[in-house]
Order: C-alpha cells, then sequence, then structure tokens
C-alpha cells in the first residue's frame, strides 16, 4: 500500500496513505450518488484533519485518469463516480476504519447540502441609498417563489448570514410562509 500522503494538516486519526483517501473518496462519491465539486471535497476532508487538502487533490486526478470516477464540468472541476469506482469502494470499504468513514461522511453531506442549497438560493447584495441590503430568493425551476430583503450592516456580515440562512433554507422559508398564513 502506498505511503506517501504527507499528512500536513491532517490531525490524529487522519488518512496518510494515498491508497486508503482514494478509497475514501470512492467511498463518499458512492455512497452521495451525486455529482461533488473537487475543492470542496477535499476542503471537507482537510478542514476533518482527514487528509491533506493537496493529497486529496492528487488522489482525484489518479482516479479520474484510471476511470474511478469522471468529470462531469470540467470547468467548475464536479466528478462522480463510475461502475468501476463504485466496485472499489464496495471491495475496499472494510479497510477503512468505520471512525474515519462516518467523520468523513457527515461532514461531506453538511456541506453538499449547503452546495445544494446555494443552487437552489440565489443571494444578492445590493445598496441602494446609502444602506446595504442582502436579498435571499428560494428558486423554484429558476424562478424566485420567495424573497427577503434583509438590511445589513456591510458585506461581510451578508455573507454571515448568507452561510447561516444555507444550512437550512427551508426551515427558514416554512416558517416565514407559516408565520404569513396563520
Amino acid at each position: 500500500m502506498e505511503k506517501n500522503a504527507s499528512g500536513a494538516g491532517v490531525s490524529r486519526g487522519g488518512l496518510f496513505s494515498t491508497s486508503e483517501i482514494k478509497i475514501l473518496i470512492c467511498y463518499i462519491l458512492d455512497a452521495i450518488d451525486e455529482p461533488m465539486p473537487v475543492e470542496m471535497l477535499a476542503n471537507v476532508l482537510h478542514y476533518e484533519g482527514l487528509a491533506n487538502a493537496f493529497e486529496v487533490s492528487d488522489a482525484i486526478v489518479s482516479l479520474a485518469n484510471s476511470g474511478q470516477i469522471i468529470a462531469t464540468d470540467s470547468e467548475e472541476q464536479v466528478y462522480k463516480i463510475t461502475n468501476a469506482g463504485k466496485e472499489t469502494a464496495k471491495m475496499l470499504k472494510s479497510s477503512l476504519s468505520s471512525v474515519v468513514k462516518e467523520r468523513a461522511y457527515l461532514a461531506v453531506m453538511k456541506m453538499f447540502a449547503k452546495f445544494k442549497n446555494a443552487k437552489d438560493n440565489l443571494f444578492e447584495i445590493s445598496n441602494e441609498n446609502g444602506s446595504t441590503y442582502l436579498s435571499c430568493s428560494a428558486l423554484d425551476n429558476g424562478k424566485p417563489f420567495i424573497t427577503v430583503k434583509l438590511l445589513i450592516t456591510d458585506e461581510e456580515q451578508g455573507n454571515v448570514i448568507k452561510e447561516k440562512f444555507l444550512e437550512n433554507p427551508s426551515a427558514i422559508y416554512s416558517k416565514i410562509i407559516e408565520m404569513l398564513t396563520q
């Protein structure tokens, strides 16, 4: 088994083998069964202390070259697992500890939910008459079906609100609709 992953920035319990990182990537992509941006996957595994982001990126290139994963959007570097990758995940997932698999899966699912929510919601920061506003819109077939406009202090505050909003936008819209219809 390869032992060339550098481990820079990886906490105790992380993966140091490039082979293990490749298996984990296949396992995650198989589990979520959705195309995923490389940068997001690398960042999640790095922030969770499971693998070095550079090693994850290298492993993804290697997996793509071997046909385990395939680009669905080369410009955005979004990949999905192939049938060969699914077989790899099924055959070799037992070589990874259940703790690593669980930590990675939960972290990726949380980040992936934000990614999908960002695609289904539109955010715009604007300046009107010396005031800064954040507009948050839920999209249905590309068209806003509800928009919330907030007065904010600055763009930084708008980005914090946006990140919080992306954690569970449907709960926010549900509460607004519930309050308006009761």
